[in-house]
C-alpha cells in the first residue's frame, strides 16, 4: 500500500477503488489508522523550528549583553573575579528569563495553530465523520460542499452542480465546472482535469464526493510547496515600532554613558571603573526585556483569547482590536443560539402551534390548544413533509448535522411522526442566493409515485406556484390570496419568527430538470425562531460603554431583525427608522448611505456585496471595522474589514482563510471578549514601558545629578545591573500580563494611529522619573554626610531604588485610574515579584556573605523604615500628578 496512482484522472472508478482498496462506504477506522502510519499526516512540511538551545543562545545576541560580556572579561583579566562572576550571573539570569518567556510564547502559538487547523468531512464505515484535515488518508471518501477548502487531491465519484475555484493552483480566475463521470487521457494537463479536485482549492457551488488519491506533499499543491521552505514569519507592526524605539534608546544611552564615563575619568576615577559604570548606565537606560515582554504579552493574550473561544490567526489583529469602533455582526448563530425551532405553522387558513424547544424531537402540533392528527389536515401534512424531505440536514448517531434552519424543519416533521425513510430522493435543484429556494424530487417507496417538493422565501415560492391547497381542495391563486399570504408572513415576522414557504406537486413520472419548479401547489408557511443568546445583551451593553457601535447585518426579514435588535439593545425602540433593507440600500448614493449609517444600526435582507459596500463606507468615515462572516461570498467583506471574524462552527473554510480571527463558538459575546483582550495587551505593554522607563530614567537622573553635584559615585556597576536585570525584570514582566483595568471597556476606542508613546505616557514617564530622583538624591546626600562611608550611602540608595520600584510598579498598573480605584493586589504575579524583590534585597544587604560580592553593607532598621516610608509617601504626589496629566492629555 505504499504507492499512489500516478494518473487517477485516466482510470475508471472501479479500477481506482480497486487500486486503493476502498469503496463508497469509505475505509474502516482500523484501515484509516494503518494508512495514517504509512503515508503520514496530510500536511505540508514546515520550516525547521529553532531548537531550545538556539532559542537560549539567541537571548545573548544583543549589543548591550555583548558589551557586558566584554566588561566581565576585562574584570577577570585585571583580577576582579568577584565583579566578573556577578556580571556573568546577572547576564545568565537575564538570558534564562528571556528564554522562558519566548519558549512559553512559542508553545502558546503552536497550541493556537493546532486549534485553528482546518477540518474535513470524510465517509468511513458508511458514516460521515468530521476529522482534522491532517488525518485524511489515501482511500478516504471526502465530502465536498459549497465553501469547503479541499483537504487533499481527489478523483470525483459524485458531482452535483459542482464548481471549484482553482485559481490558487492553476491561476484560472473562473471557477471550473466538475464532472465525476469523465474519464480523461493520461496526458491531460492539470487545469483540464475536470474529474479531479485538488488540495488547497475551494468549492464555490454544489456538492460532491471524492476518492482521496494523494495527501500532504504528494498533492499537486504539496509538490509546489516543497520548493518553498524557510519562509520566516513577519514581525508585527507593534514589534517593529518597539524595535525602532529600542535602537533609538540604545544609541542615546550609549552616548550618555560615554560622556558620563569620560567626565568620571576626568575627575580621577579609574578607566576600568568608569568603563563598567558607563556600560551599566547604558544598560539602565534600555529596557532589555522589551522583546520578551512584547512576545509574552501577545502570546499570552492570544492564549487567553483562545480560552475565551477566539482563535487569533494573525498577531497584528490583536493590536487592531483595541482600536475597533464598529462591529458589524451577523444575527443568526452569532447574536442568537443557532438552534432554530419551528413555533408556528400556517396552513389552510389555520394557525397551528408547535411545542418543544431546540433540537429535541419531543413535541406536539396544536390547533387552538389541542393536539391534531396531521393526516386529517392535508395542507398541514404537505407543509411538514416538504420541510422534512426538501432538506439536507440529517440525524446521525443521535446528533443533528446540517443548517440550523433545515434542522428545525426536520425536527418539526419528526415531532409530527413523519418517516423520512419512506421516501427516496431522486433529483434536486440546490438552493442558491439568486433563486432563494431549493427543490427536490422524491419517490414514495410504497407506491412509486413522484413528489416535487420546494421550499424557500415566500416571494420565490409564489413565483413558481400556480395553485394553493386548502384542506382537500386545490385552488388557483389570486392576487388577493397572495396579498393575504404576504400579510400573514409579515405578522409572523413581527413576532421575530423566520418564515419559510412550502409548495409541492404530485406526478406519475420523473420530471425533467427544467420542469421541476413549475406549476407548484402552495401548501403553507412555517415560522421559526432562533432565540437570542442570553450573554449577548450584556456584551452589547459593554460595547456601548466602550464607545463601540454594534451594527447588525443579516439576510433575515427586516421585522425579524428589528425585533431581535431591540431585544438585545442594539436599537432603543422598534422603529422602522433603525432598519434598512437591501432594496433601500441600493437606492442610496454612497454619500446618502454614509448619512444613513449614522443612525441606522440594522440592515436586513442583504447580500455579501452589500456587506462589502457598508464596510468600505464605514472605513471611509474613519471607523475601525470588525466584520463577521461565514459564507464563501463573505470573504471580500472579511478581507476589506480591519478585523475579519469568521464563524468557527458554521463558517466555510474560505471565510476562515480570509479572516483574522475565528470564533470557535460563533458567539457575539466572544467578539467583545476578544476586543477586551486586544485592549488589555496594548494596555499592558504601555504599563511595562511606563514602569521600566520611569525607573531607568530616574537612575540616569540620580547618577548624572550626583556627578554634577560633585558627590561620590551614587551606585556601582553591580548595583545598576542588579536593579535593572534582576530586581526590576520580574515586576516588568508581571505588568505585561496584568489583568484588565476596571475602566478598560469604559474608555473610547484607541485611535489607530496612536503609537505606544502617547503624550500622556511621555508626560507620566517624565513626572514619575523626576519624582523618584527628587526623593532619592537627598537620601544619598544625607546618608553620605551622616556616615562618611561611600559604600554605606551607596547601599542606602541601592535599597531605596528597590523599595521605590515597589511603589512605581503599583502606580504603573493604570495610566488613568488612581491606585485606590482598583484592586492593587489583583495581579498575583506582580505581588510575587514584589515579594521576591524585597526579600532578595533584604538578603543581599543584611547577609554578610553577599556584601562582598554585591558591594553592600548592612544598614540599620531605621533606614529600612525611612526608605519604606518614602516609597509609600511617593504614591501621593505620583497619583495626584497622574490625575492632572489624565485631564490634560486625552492620548
Amino acid at each position: 500500500m505504499a504507492r499512489l496512482p500516478s494518473t487517477p484522472h485516466s482510470l475508471k472508478l472501479e479500477e481506482l477503488f480497486s487500486f486503493l482498496e476502498s469503496s463508497f462506504s469509505g475505509l474502516s477506522l482500523k484501515e484509516a489508522k494503518k494508512r495514517f502510519e504509512i503515508y503520514g499526516p496530510n500536511e505540508l512540511e514546515e520550516s525547521p523550528k529553532k531548537s531550545p538551545l538556539k532559542l537560549f543562545l539567541a537571548q545573548f545576541a544583543n549589543v548591550l549583553i555583548f558589551i557586558l560580556l566584554v566588561a566581565a572579561g576585562i574584570s577577570l583579566l585585571v583580577g576582579d573575579k568577584i565583579e566578573a562572576v556577578v556580571i556573568l550571573l546577572i547576564i545568565l539570569a537575564c538570558g534564562i528569563l528571556g528564554f522562558l518567556q519566548e519558549w512559553k510564547a512559542d508553545k502558546a502559538l503552536a497550541a493556537l495553530k493546532e486549534m485553528a487547523a482546518p477540518e474535513a468531512v470524510v465517509v468511513r464505515e458508511g458514516k460521515h465523520l468530521k476529522i482534522p484535515a491532517r488525518e485524511v488518508v489515501p482511500g478516504d471518501i471526502l465530502v465536498l460542499t459549497a465553501g469547503d477548502k479541499i483537504a487533499a487531491d481527489v478523483r470525483l465519484v459524485e458531482s452535483v452542480n459542482l464548481k471549484i475555484d482553482e485559481a490558487p493552483l492553476t491561476g484560472e480566475s473562473i471557477p471550473v465546472t466538475k464532472d465525476a463521470s469523465l474519464i480523461l487521457p493520461p496526458e491531460t494537463p492539470l487545469p483540464d482535469r475536470r474529474n479531479m479536485a485538488f488540495a488547497g482549492t475551494t468549492v464555490i457551488n454544489g456538492r460532491g464526493l471524492g476518492l482521496v488519491v494523494a495527501t500532504g506533499k504528494a498533492t499537486e499543491f504539496g509538490k509546489i510547496a516543497h520548493m518553498l521552505k524557510g519562509v520566516e514569519e513577519e514581525k508585527t507592526p507593534l514589534e517593529k515600532r518597539l524595535a525602532v524605539i529600542g535602537r533609538w534608546l540604545g544609541v542615546l544611552s550609549l552616548i550618555v554613558a560615554a560622556v558620563a564615563a569620560a567626565f568620571g575619568i576626568m575627575r580621577g576615577h579609574s578607566w576600568l571603573e568608569m568603563f563598567l559604570w558607563g556600560v551599566s548606565l547604558a544598560v539602565a537606560a534600555v529596557p532589555e526585556s522589551l522583546p520578551a515582554v512584547v512576545t509574552a504579552a501577545l502570546a499570552i493574550g492570544v492564549s487567553r483569547m483562545a480560552k475565551r473561544r477566539a482563535i487569533v490567526k494573525r498577531l497584528p489583529a490583536v493590536e487592531t482590536l483595541g482600536s475597533t469602533t464598529v462591529i458589524c455582526t451577523d444575527k443568526t448563530g452569532t447574536l442568537t443560539k443557532n438552534e432554530m425551532t419551528v413555533k408556528k405553522i400556517w396552513a389552510g387558513d389555520k394557525l397551528f402551534e408547535v411545542t418543544g424547544a431546540g433540537y429535541e424531537t419531543q413535541g406536539q402540533i396544536l390547533y387552538q390548544g389541542k393536539p391534531v392528527d396531521i393526516f386529517h389536515h392535508p395542507d398541514l401534512y404537505h407543509t411538514l413533509l416538504v420541510g422534512l424531505l426538501c432538506n439536507d440536514a440529517r440525524l446521525e448517531d443521535g446528533k443533528f448535522i446540517g443548517d440550523p434552519t433545515e434542522i428545525a424543519l426536520l425536527v418539526a416533521g419528526l415531532k409530527a411522526g413523519l418517516k423520512p425513510e419512506a421516501f427516496e430522493r431522486v433529483a434536486e435543484v440546490p438552493f442558491d442566493s439568486d433563486r432563494k429556494r431549493m427543490s427536490v424530487v422524491v419517490r414514495e417507496r410504497a407506491n412509486g409515485r413522484y413528489l416535487v417538493l420546494t421550499k424557500g422565501s415566500l416571494e420565490s415560492i409564489l413565483d413558481v406556484s400556480s395553485h394553493y391547497q386548502k384542506d382537500n381542495q386545490i385552488l388557483p391563486f389570486t392576487s388577493k390570496e397572495k396579498q393575504k399570504l404576504v400579510q400573514i408572513t409579515d405578522n409572523l415576522a413581527d413576532e421575530a419568527l423566520r418564515v419559510m414557504a412550502f409548495a409541492f406537486r404530485e406526478t406519475e413520472h420523473m420530471p425533467s430538470q427544467t420542469e421541476i419548479e413549475k406549476d407548484l401547489i402552495f401548501c403553507g408557511l412555517q415560522g421559526m425562531i432562533d432565540p437570542p443568546r442570553p450573554e449577548v445583551r450584556e456584551a452589547v451593553k459593554k460595547c456601548k460603554e466602550a464607545g463601540i457601535r454594534v451594527i447588525m447585518i443579516t439576510g433575515d426579514y427586516a421585522k425579524t431583525a428589528l425585533a431581535i435588535g431591540y431585544d438585545l439593545g442594539i436599537v432603543s425602540e422598534r422603529s422602522s427608522g433603525f432598519v434598512l433593507t437591501a432594496k433601500e440600500v441600493e437606492t442610496f448614493s454612497d454619500q446618502e448611505l454614509k448619512e444613513k449609517l449614522k443612525e441606522v444600526s440594522i440592515f436586513a435582507r442583504v447580500s455579501p456585496s452589500h456587506k462589502l459596500r457598508l464596510v468600505k463606507l464605514l472605513k471611509e468615515e474613519g471607523h475601525v471595522v470588525a466584520m463577521t462572516g461565514d459564507g464563501v461570498n463573505d470573504a471580500p467583506a472579511l478581507k476589506a474589514a480591519d478585523i475579519g471574524i469568521a464563524m468557527g462552527i458554521t463558517g466555510t473554510q474560505v471565510a476562515k482563510e480570509a479572516s483574522d480571527i475565528i470564533l470557535a463558538d460563533d458567539n457575539f459575546a466572544t467578539i467583545v471578549a476578544a476586543v477586551e483582550e486586544g485592549r488589555t495587551i496594548f494596555d499592558n505593554i504601555k504599563k511595562y514601558m511606563l514602569f521600566l522607563l520611569s525607573f531607568n530614567l530616574s537612575e540616569i537622573l540620580v547618577l548624572i545629578a550626583g556627578f554634577l553635584k560633585g558627590l561620590a559615585l551614587p551606585l556601582t556597576a553591580i548595583h545598576i545591573l542588579w536593579i535593572n536585570l534582576v530586581t526590576n525584570g520580574p515586576p516588568a514582566l508581571a505588568l505585561g500580563v496584568d489583568p484588565p483595568s476596571p475602566d478598560l471597556m469604559k474608555r473610547p476606542p484607541r485611535p489607530p494611529e496612536e503609537g505606544v508613546f502617547t503624550r500622556r505616557l511621555v508626560a507620566l514617564i517624565t513626572v514619575f522619573s523626576v519624582l523618584i530622583a527628587l526623593f532619592l538624591l537627598p537620601v544619598f546626600d544625607y546618608a553620605l554626610s551622616s556616615s562618611q562611608s561611600v559604600i554605606f550611602a551607596q547601599t542606602v540608595l541601592f535599597t531605596g531604588f528597590v523599595l521605590m520600584a515597589v511603589a512605581v510598579a503599583y502606580v504603573s498598573r493604570s495610566e488613568y485610574l488612581n491606585i485606590w480605584k482598583f484592586n492593587p493586589f489583583a495581579n498575583k504575579w506582580l505581588n510575587l515579584s514584589v515579594l521576591f524583590m524585597v526579600i532578595s534585597q533584604v538578603v543581599i544587604v543584611q547577609c554578610p556573605f553577599f556584601n562582598k560580592y554585591l558591594h553592600t553593607v548592612s544598614i540599620p532598621g531605621k533606614w529600612w523604615f525611612i526608605l519604606s516610608a518614602l516609597a509609600l509617601f511617593y504614591l501621593f504626589p505620583a497619583e495626584l500628578l497622574k490625575s492632572l496629566i489624565t485631564r490634560l492629555f486625552r492620548y
